[in-house]
């Protein structure tokens, strides 16, 4: 991502979304119950960006796919690869894969986790002109939503959740346009989204919500009540927040309303139904809102802070772990 809209009217109005099903009382683990490690989802956002920008056509994108599926089936045997074909906003054919792992596949009732796993392809907001058609790392912007995503399957394939998770890595997330290109299509972003909201992995697909993961490894981070997830999801945000501020993180899941960005998370939302929620970085008292190194050559791993990961691996897992 990601840029600011506006939600009117014309879109339908979807928040008297129930989250569904019972939630527990707090957020302790359960008896035996495996902790979040900073270290190992720190560890899976260095293992993708050693890989490179992983820009979709590229050998790094190929390898970190096989990578993801290899590293998932560790954990659960259902992993399936969506491939899938797209245009890019300048018209390019672009192929791209989204990833799927389930846990606990035999339960009705499921969570949806979601990350993007792409590489933008180009620097476009980088300081230095020179960079504006140089790819970016994402170790933040990419990689530290699959990191946490990764730590957490490890996790539940010990524990065994209550209710079903499906966690999906969605491709061509940031191939949007280009700054200095001069048309206005805000659904060039989030390709991966679009299509897996349309077409899940499985017919008739549906989750009690989702949690969306964005830009969640930066040092200082600011999490706010981000305006989409507020108009289709206000329920699923009172989770997160609830379970955060419970944990000690209300200093990074601020009690503070953003305006609505363009992620993922509109098109699960607006296609799927499911009402989801976004955890993304950004503070309207920046400059453009997100981190310094947003969309730069600066998206490096040197800017990855395991306390953040950990915040935010440990507040999703709550979650989980309240449901029933």
């Amino acid at each position: 991502m990601k840029q600011l809209i506006s939600i009117t009217a014309s879109v339908v109005l979807l928040t008297g979304f129930s989250c569904g099903g019972q939630q527990a009382a707090g957020t302790a683990r359960g008896q035996g119950s495996p902790e979040f490690d900073a270290a190992s989802a720190y560890a899976f956002v260095k293992a993708q960006v050693d890989f490179g920008p992983r820009v979709p056509g590229t050998p790094a994108h190929a390898a970190c796919a096989d990578w993801l599926v290899k590293t998932l089936k560790r954990w659960t045997p259902d992993v399936a690869v969506q491939a899938f074909k797209a245009r890019a906003y300048d018209g390019r054919p672009l192929d791209g894969k989204n990833i799927v792992a389930s846990f606990e596949p035999g339960l009705k009732d499921r969570l949806l986790l979601c990350a993007h796993w792409d590489s933008r392809p180009f620097a476009d907001h980088d300081p230095d002109p020179a960079n504006h058609f140089r790819p970016v790392m994402g170790a933040n912007d990419g990689a530290s939503g699959v990191g946490v995503l990764l730590e957490i399957a490890r996790t539940l394939s010990v524990e065994k959740p209550a209710v079903g998770v499906d966690i999906v890595l969605f491709d061509l997330e940031d191939f949007g346009e280009h700054r200095n290109w001069r048309g206005s299509n805000p659904d060039s972003w989030g390709l991966g989204s679009q299509y897996w909201a349309k077409t899940p992995h499985k017919p008739g697909y549906k989750a009690r919500f989702g949690i969306l993961l964005d830009m969640v490894g930066g040092a200082n981070p600011v999490f706010p009540r981000e305006g989409t997830s507020l108009y289709y999801a206000p329920a699923v945000v009172k989770k997160i927040w609830a379970a955060a501020k419970a944990l000690g993180y209300g200093r990074l899941f601020v009690d503070r309303e953003s305006g609505s960005l363009i992620d993922d998370h509109l098109y699960v939302n607006q296609h799927a139904g499911i009402p989801t929620a976004d955890i993304i970085d950004y503070d309207e008292r920046r400059a453009n809102g997100f981190p310094d190194s947003w969309h730069t050559a600066g998206d490096t791993l040197d800017k990855i802070d395991k306390a953040t990961l950990e915040a935010v691996g440990r507040t999703v897992l709550a979650v989980v772990r309240g449901e029933r």
